[in-house]
């Protein structure tokens, strides 16, 4: 089995009767697949599992997916609610300054005027954007809108994100 699998999505439902999967991907782009040869499904407490992917298509905001060995819905509803993950080895390289979302967790994060805000403990992706749950140290959740319009600097070799939220946002979250 591949060593440093990566979450990268989950297994919404079967599609049709011949075993597709409609899936969710943690990417920007559903191309990110063809990077792959196998995907591995993991269904709660248990080993994932490789499959041979053997094609995918766009459909609606999901993708349907066909692999090895799922022939049919039956089949296919055993997976609904897996996770879907890939090894990190395989993945395409980066520009410098470029980060894959699961990088950033743990990432500590600054405010623009230089005070620490909390630490990245998730990344959504609601359509097209790309939204940080952020903890701060009090345990309170803020959910921020990772745009370049908000994002000031991203060092690495720190982890460390420098953002300035649009005007209200904390008030919003930040409840004293």
């Amino acid at each position: 089995m591949a060593s440093n699998l990566v979450l990268c999505g989950r297994v919404v439902k079967p599609h049709g009767l011949k075993g597709e999967l409609s899936i969710e991907l943690f990417a920007h782009s559903p191309f990110f697949l063809d990077n792959f040869e196998y995907i591995y499904l993991k269904l709660g407490f248990k080993r994932p599992v490789a499959f041979k992917i053997i094609s995918w298509r766009p459909h609606q905001k999901r993708i349907l997916l066909t692999v090895e060995n799922i022939l049919d819905r039956t089949e296919a509803e055993k997976w609904r609610g897996a996770e879907i993950y890939f090894p990190e080895d395989k993945f395409p390289s980066k520009e410098e300054g470029e980060y894959y979302l699961y990088e950033l967790i743990g990432w500590r994060v600054y405010l623009d005027e230089g005070s620490y805000l909390g630490e990245i403990k998730d990344i959504k992706l609601i359509g097209d954007s790309e939204i940080w749950e952020i903890e701060t140290l009090d345990g309170q959740e803020v959910l921020f809108p990772a745009t370049e319009d908000f994002i000031i600097d991203m060092i690495g070799e720190k982890k460390k994100a420098i953002i300035a939220p649009p005007e209200g946002l904390l008030e919003i979250y930040l409840q004293k």
